[in-house]
């Protein structure tokens, strides 16, 4: 997912490479991701962030949870001055990503480019951790 807010970087591109290319971790496995942030127009950039979090879906509240969080600020390590990064973190032994019939555990690695003028754009990439099989309702029971 990618999302802009008022309109900043309209041609703003995050690429991120995982260090499994199907995406998916054991509990307690190290997580690397290497990103690309491309399109940087005439607004300059006041900071990235990087973050793992896991978010649930579904019926009822929606819960969140942060894994991992870092923010750079200095810029010699902003883009365009340095347009590509790394970061990485064990993650934890729970939650699990889980496909529920009512509920939905999932993980992403998140970039977040905040600019100058208030605006910011955020790049969401979604990961498994664990091998818990999708729920399934029982035959003749409807959702």
């Amino acid at each position: 997912m990618n999302q802009a807010g008022d309109g900043a970087g309209r041609d703003l591109r995050v690429l991120v490479q995982f260090c499994r290319t199907d995406r998916r971790y054991e509990a307690l496995a190290e997580l690397r991701v290497r990103y690309t942030i491309e399109g940087f127009a005439d607004e300059q950039p006041r900071a990235v962030e990087h973050s793992v979090l896991w978010y649930t879906e579904g019926k009822g509240e929606e819960d969140l949870g942060v894994h991992f969080f870092e923010r750079i600020t200095e810029r010699s390590a902003l883009p365009p001055a340095a347009a590509s990064g790394t970061f990485a973190t064990l993650l934890p032994p729970s939650p699990l990503s889980y496909e529920g019939v009512i509920v939905k555990v999932r993980w992403c690695a998140r970039v977040r480019v905040f600019f100058a003028g208030g605006r910011d754009f955020v790049s969401e990439y979604v990961f498994e951790v664990g091998r818990v099989p999708p729920a399934r309702l029982p035959r003749g029971v409807d959702s």
